[in-house]
């Protein structure tokens, strides 16, 4: 597992005048390489007119090789991200085009879709040709709005422009290596700290061979680097520069613990909502042992609050599973999709979905489980919260989001999901229940098959419960009609209805 400290340098004037010099090299070598290879160039064959022309090392030249190799494939993965982006886009404003009555919100909306398909077609056309903008985009376009950014001049914003593109250093590290990194030798000091001999580029020489930094300790990870050393494992190192100075970067391999928890033993399933994570403890049969649900509102949070309540969350999971000895098990969700289509979603489902932060809770749960040896095993997210509603609500007492949680944890072991036959009582979510005829068995299709129809049905039910529920006045109308004709509706007595009707 890679993991990344960092630490602030307290330099003098020399000193920062020569890391400014440093990166200011670093960065028109990185430009001028990504330029050769945009005229068709293999970077390999770069290598010895560049160590000739900029005065570097090879280890430096590799360094802006593998820099520049990572943002390359990074705009690829990008574009292929916003090319499947629009692709679903498209597909879901096409469907909502056809339902569209009014003349004018549909014309509106196919100029949308023009624009769309537009931006598809120019983006497919330069898949694989990569544009980098060294020093970002936003920072590039703020010249066309020079009060609104605060610059006086345009010459003021060129030399900005130009400070963010020449404020980086990354020195590659191996661990064949002294001290897992030639060009940047880490030795440490007697009280613990850490000095840094730093090896300058043959066109700096002037200023002398290498620079030293001393007395260096890092607030978090301190330890990891001086084992890391120890073991002669490489470590690589970031400079960056920013409004307060100079941060440097140390990037060290860490050793996982083994895993303490064990699926012989049960597991832990969790349920991710919008206010809330619902928590289900199973025995290695699939049987409920425990629930609780633990508030976690990211609404309205930054990016900061968020990270800093799924941390507390985070916390108290591993804590518990380790206590039990059981992994964690989430479902392997995909809410960029789903905020894709935010532009055409009722406001209420937008402010739901836009306040999801489940890449960030995958990740770092992942992380914090696996430093803890905590096993965190993902399932296939289909249908688990009709199954857990359906299947196991009603039967254990469960809310709708325990029983998904239930649902969760059973599927990482592969148990079964088949519809029960008599299946009663299907709660609503809303203190009620409603009660629906199941699809009949057929061997020859797949149990999700099932779970499809009655989803489909369900829903249904529910919206049409509730419509009654909100325009009833006077005398209360009888549970499971609506317009005086009976519907699947139920409920004090739960009303069926023929399997024709149901698959209709």
């Amino acid at each position: 597992m890679m993991v990344t400290f960092q630490t602030r340098l307290s330099l003098d004037l020399a000193s920062d005048a020569l890391l400014s010099s440093y990166a200011s090299l670093f960065g028109r070598v990185i430009r001028t390489l990504f330029a050769k290879t945009c005229a068709g160039h293999r970077l390999n064959d770069l290598k010895t007119p560049f160590l000739k022309e900029f005065g570097i090392t090879a280890r430096q030249f590799n360094a802006c090789r593998v820099g520049l190799e990572g943002k390359i494939s990074s705009a690829k993965e990008l574009n292929k991200k916003r090319i499947s982006g629009l692709a679903d886009n498209l597909a879901f404003l096409e469907k909502k085009i056809r339902l569209i009555k009014d003349k004018r919100r549909r014309h509106q909306k196919k100029r949308r879709l023009f624009i769309l398909q537009t931006r598809l077609k120019n983006l497919q056309n330069r898949e694989e040709k990569v544009s980098l903008c060294f020093g970002s985009k936003k920072r590039f376009r703020s010249q066309f709005a020079l009060t609104e950014n605060n610059f006086s001049s345009h010459e003021e914003w060129k030399a900005a422009w130009q400070k963010a593109r020449e404020s980086e250093i990354f020195i590659l590290g191996s661990k064949d290596e002294t001290a897992g990194n030639q060009s940047c030798v880490a030795a440490q000091n007697g009280d613990g700290t850490l000095n840094l001999r730093l090896r300058l580029p043959h066109t700096l020489s002037t200023f002398g061979k290498y620079l030293a930094l001393s007395n260096l300790r890092f607030a978090y990870g301190h330890q990891e680097i001086l084992t890391a050393l120890e073991n002669r494992k490489a470590i690589s190192y970031r400079f960056k520069k920013d409004r307060k100075g100079w941060l440097l970067f140390a990037t060290v391999e860490r050793s996982l613990p083994p895993l303490a928890s064990d699926q012989k033993k049960g597991a832990i399933g969790l349920d991710l909502n919008a206010a809330h994570v619902a928590l289900v403890e199973t025995d290695r049969f699939g049987n409920p042992l425990f629930k609780k649900t633990i508030p976690l509102l990211t609404y309205g949070k930054d990016r900061n609050q968020t990270l800093a309540l799924m941390g507390d969350l985070f916390v108290k999971l591993t804590a518990y599973a380790l206590k039990v000895q059981k992994p964690l098990v989430i479902e392997n969700l995909d809410f960029q999709k789903k905020k894709r289509e935010l532009r055409e979603s009722s406001s209420k489902q937008a402010r739901m979905l836009s306040g999801f932060a489940y890449s960030a809770f995958h990740h770092n749960l992942s992380s914090k489980a696996a430093r803890q040896g905590v096993e965190l095993k993902t399932v296939n997210p289909a249908f688990t919260s009709v199954i857990g509603r359906v299947n196991y609500s009603h039967r254990y007492g469960l809310s709708i989001h325990h029983g998904a949680a239930l649902c969760i944890a059973r599927r990482s072991y592969g148990f079964s999901e088949r519809p029960p036959r008599f299946p009663g009582k299907i709660p609503d979510g809303k203190g009620g229940h409603v009660a629906l005829s199941l699809p009949a068995r057929n061997r020859g299709k797949h149990v999700w098959s099932r779970w499809r129809a009655l989803s489909k049905r369900l829903r249904a039910a529910h919206a049409e419960r509730f419509r009654a529920k909100r325009n009833r006045s006077g005398d209360p109308p009888i549970a499971g009609s609506r317009d005086g004709k009976p519907s699947e509706v139920a409920g004090a007595i739960p009303a069926r209805e023929s399997l024709a009707a149901l698959l209709g």
